[in-house]
């Protein structure tokens, strides 16, 4: 596809307002532009796409493990270090202020060094991280432990679904991308049912295994594409197509399309953070903030972080709940990978957004029944329905996609800024929403899910008039028609 060669030179390009595509759709029946002649040709050789997908991934399950670590060693590690209920409170919230120095860290690493080097480094943390909490003895080295874990967590949860976005031919991007989201949520599925029966520091050893499998993993697996041609390395470029399509595929189609329009978006200046609000990407950044934004408000974490008080306080049996809630979660994120590239983004979206409404009025109902002591009986079905039905419909959509999109809809030029400020505000949003949900359950129970449904009608709303539909169509693609 050619390029469209309209970027003037010296400091008056900076300024002047680009109003044409970056790149020239060739519009066929379908609407998605010529076919992509790669994955005509490249059928039979994407083990090497899965392989990668899968080393990727190792890193996804490794922030689900630390997530989920938490939980069942909190009773055990109070006790063998006699630590305060605030001092424990403190082991367990400073993950997320780990997460956000990652996330703010993780665009520029990224793009300087690599989305290789940035998940080997993302390792190296988590894998010290775990280190120091086995061998702890007081709650200091707990804190430093897990704030490592956390910066791993933080950029692990931006360059591996842009990692994946990048290396995937577009007819299996959605999917592949999406099985990001199903390893955590099996990462913290993991550390929740094996926590019951091992030691915790037995179990922060099991959070070196998938480290491991994802350090020896990147000696073999290629490097993004994209990112070599973006540095102007054309040999490694070519290999790492070449490598990822099969070396029977034709590659010629998409290399010059990936070169072209990376060319093209060298000779803008080196993005920084206040030229993300330039007309020119205002769109992109809207939809991947303000997707990140109702994921998080809509009550994930509050919900997710309390479930077994929760089912407590409807009178369903906590152990029993939490396995359900965590099997149901990690099924439907599979059920959500199939569909992604064939029912759509936008279409999950919609579903998602309408599940959370439904799953926050029957939880919300419940409550509400409660506290007026009416239909004593119905109040902990409605309760446990509405949080099933909640992670569900989470799990098929909201929970996956906000971060496909991201890893789509950023130009190469911005995405390592773009992409730091969108995870950033995710785990912003992660921690508002869990640090204020026992004050909002105090205030009001029904009110709290109240809130957090009228958080998920926004998002029914934003998806309808803001969120493209991206499926079928490449990286290049994609970015253009935002970005013009």
């Amino acid at each position: 596809m050619a390029i469209k060669q309209d970027i003037e030179g010296g400091e008056s390009s900076v300024q002047e307002e680009i109003r044409v595509p970056l790149i020239r759709e060739d519009k066929t029946q379908d609407g998605y532009g010529a076919e992509d002649q790669t994955d005509k040709s490249s059928k039979g050789h994407q083990w090497m796409v899965y392989l990668s997908t899968f080393v990727a991934v190792c890193g996804s399950f490794a922030f689900g493990s630390c997530a989920g670590y938490s939980s069942p060693t909190q009773s055990a590690i109070r006790e063998d270090l006699n630590l305060s209920l605030a001092e424990y409170s403190l082991f367990g919230s400073i993950l997320t202020f780990g997460a956000m120095i990652g996330a703010i860290t993780s665009g520029p690493i990224a793009d300087f060094l690599g989305r290789k080097w940035a998940m080997r480094i993302s390792s190296g943390f988590c894998v010290a991280g775990w280190l120091a909490i086995y061998f702890a003895e007081g709650a200091l080295a707990l804190d430093i432990g897990r704030l490592a874990t956390g910066y791993g967590m933080g950029v692990f949860s931006y360059v591996v679904p842009v990692f994946i976005a990048e290396i995937a031919p577009k007819n299996l991007r959605g999917a592949l991308t999406t099985v990001n989201q199903l390893m955590i949520c099996t990462g913290v599925s993991v550390a929740f049912i094996i926590g019951t029966v091992l030691s915790w520091r037995a179990l922060a050893l099991t959070g070196l295994i998938p480290c491991a499998v994802l350090l020896l993993g990147l000696l073999v697996i290629p490097e993004s594409p994209r990112w070599l041609a973006k540095m102007g390395d054309q040999k490694e470029f070519e290999a790492s197509l070449r490598k990822l399509r099969g070396k029977d595929a034709d590659i010629s189609h998409e290399a010059a399309e990936i070169q072209d329009y990376t060319e093209t978006l060298q000779q803008l200046p080196k993005a920084k953070m206040l030229d993300l609000f330039q007309r020119r990407y205002l769109r992109s950044v809207i939809i991947g903030v303000g997707l990140m934004v109702l994921q998080q408000f809509g009550g994930i974490n509050g919900i997710c972080f309390y479930v077994s008080s929760t089912f407590e306080s409807a009178g369903f049996p906590a152990d029993l709940g939490t396995i359900i809630y965590a099997v149901l979660q990690v099924v439907i994120t599979a059920l959500g990978a199939v569909l992604i590239d064939k029912a759509g983004r936008k279409p999950l979206l919609l579903v998602s957004a309408s599940g959370l409404v439904l799953g926050c009025t029957l939880t919300g109902t419940s409550f509400y029944l409660k506290a007026h002591e009416k239909s004593p009986e119905a109040a902990p079905i409605l309760a446990v329905t509405g949080i099933l039905v909640y992670i569900g419909a989470f799990s098929i959509g909201m929970g996956a996609i906000p971060w496909v999109l991201m890893s789509e809809i950023f130009p190469i030029n911005i995405k390592g800024v773009a992409g730091s400020l969108a995870t950033l505000v995710n785990w912003i949003g992660a921690w508002a929403v869990s640090y204020t949900f026992n004050f909002l359950m105090s205030w009001s129970s029904y009110g709290t899910f109240v809130l957090y449904g009228a958080v998920n009608v926004l998002a029914i709303l934003f998806v309808i008039k803001v969120v493209p539909e991206t499926k079928g169509r490449t990286l290049e693609q994609i970015q253009a028609a935002i970005n013009a």
